[in-house]
């Protein structure tokens, strides 16, 4: 008997969205390569299986993965998706991927008489955890219809936005990241300036966050991780980085020339110089705040 979700891939995103999913009433099997993440999910009474084929009798398959490669392996490898899984079933690809991988995905789902959604998040772990999302839906209504029941479980009430055909998912979570992305450098500068004026941070802050200056980087990044130091979004600098790239290759594919993503994007790239790519996301803040403590040609 198949389950009603197999979760493919048991991240920090993954696992959180699987427990989320069971605690929904939902009967969950995971997939993920790595032992220590099988055994956590298998911890939160998870059934877990080491073959894909294995997954795919569920009616729909949530995919976390870390890039668009890892998707079409999914979908189109040995044991995949496109092979073995039940008639009528849907894969909901919740990773972070590229619109045009995504709609020749479901252009080759569609052929097969199953359907196809990508359908990235926000949220981070804690989101997932709580089933407390917000999803950026691509594709065909009648598959999003299919899926309703898996995406309203890991998303909170009214979160889940149908924005478009295959692809329109990627395409509005690369708008989202790419805004955090810039935000985080320009409230770290605001932030410098109202610093070196004499205004500390937190009060600053409590003036934006009551002003029209105000973003989620302003209202949660910044008290939650930077100014508490805790950086531990679960979001790391390598996953941003990531995203700002394929933000970029999208512009660059369009014709559209972006002179300030373009300027973020090359902030994001040379802060790989300092921060290694399993740092947390935030901590891009510190490169802006206090730009000498990190540079490597003055650092012992």
């Amino acid at each position: 008997m198949g389950h009603d979700v197999a979760v493919i891939g048991l991240g920090a995103m993954g696992l959180g969205m699987a427990r989320s999913l069971k605690a929904a009433g939902q009967t969950v099997i995971g997939v993920d390569p790595q032992e220590a993440r099988t055994k956590a999910a298998e911890g939160s009474g998870i059934l877990t299986t080491g073959a894909l084929s294995e997954a795919m009798g569920a009616r729909v398959v949530l995919a976390s993965l870390p890039t668009a490669a890892h998707v079409e392996g999914v979908v189109e490898g040995d044991g995949g998706f496109l092979q073995t899984a039940s008639d009528g079933a849907v894969l909901v690809d919740t990773s972070t991927s590229e619109a045009d991988v995504s709609r020749r995905l479901a252009a080759l789902c569609a052929e097969k008489g199953l359907g196809f959604l990508d359908a990235p998040v926000s949220g981070g772990p804690s989101g997932a955890e709580t089933g407390a999302l917000t999803v950026m839906l691509g594709g065909e209504d009648v598959h999003r219809q299919a899926a309703a029941t898996v995406l309203e479980a890991i998303a909170a009430p009214g979160r889940v936005f149908h924005v478009g055909p295959p692809g329109a998912g990627n395409v509005a979570k690369l708008a989202n990241n790419l805004l955090v992305a810039a935000h985080l450098l320009t409230a770290a500068e605001a932030v410098r300036l109202s610093e070196a004026a004499g205004v500390s941070a937190e009060a600053v802050l409590s003036v934006v966050n009551a002003a029209s200056g105000r973003s989620a980087v302003t209202e949660v990044n910044f008290p939650r991780w930077v100014e508490t130091d805790a950086y531990d979004s679960g979001f790391t600098m390598g996953l941003m980085r990531k995203d700002v790239r394929l933000a970029a290759k999208l512009a660059s594919s369009l014709g559209e020339a972006l002179p300030v993503s373009a300027l973020v994007g090359d902030l994001w790239a040379k802060s790989a110089h300092s921060l290694a790519d399993d740092e947390d996301f935030n901590r891009i803040v510190s490169l802006v705040r206090h730009p000498g403590r990190h540079d490597p040609a003055t650092s012992s």
